[in-house]
C-alpha cells in the first residue's frame, strides 16, 4: 500500500471553493478505486496550505485510478471547476509507504 499526500497552496480568499472541490473528491475518489483518508483545509496558522491524502495499492494501480478519475463525470467537472475558479495556486504530490507499523503497542 502507498499513500499519496497532495500539498496544495490555495488562495486564502477562495477557501470555500477549495472546500467544495474537496467535497466533490470525497465522492469521486472512492468511487474510482482509492481509499480516501481526507482533504484538510487551513484551520490555524497558514491560511494557504491544504492537503489531500489517500491510499492506493501500488503505482500501477494509481495509473488506472487516474484514468478512471479523469473519465468520471464528477472528476472531469471538478478538474474544470479548479481550472475555472483558480483557487489552487500550486499542487505538489508525493507517494510514501508506512514504515513505522504496527502501532499502538507500548514496548518497555
Amino acid at each position: 500500500m502507498i499513500t499519496c499526500f497532495i500539498r496544495y497552496e490555495i488562495d486564502p480568499f477562495k477557501r470555500e471553493q477549495f472546500e467544495a472541490y474537496a467535497r466533490n473528491w470525497g465522492q469521486a475518489i472512492p468511487r474510482n478505486g482509492a481509499d480516501l483518508i481526507g482533504y484538510f483545509a487551513p484551520h490555524e496558522g497558514s491560511l494557504t496550505t491544504a492537503y489531500g491524502v489517500y491510499n492506493i495499492p501500488s503505482l500501477a494501480d494509481y495509473e488506472g485510478y487516474r484514468a478512471r478519475l479523469k473519465a468520471d463525470p464528477l472528476g472531469r467537472e471538478n478538474f474544470e471547476f479548479a481550472k475555472r475558479e483558480q483557487f489552487i495556486l500550486k499542487e505538489d504530490r508525493i507517494f510514501v509507504s508506512l514504515v513505522s507499523g504496527p502501532h499502538g503497542e507500548l514496548r518497555r
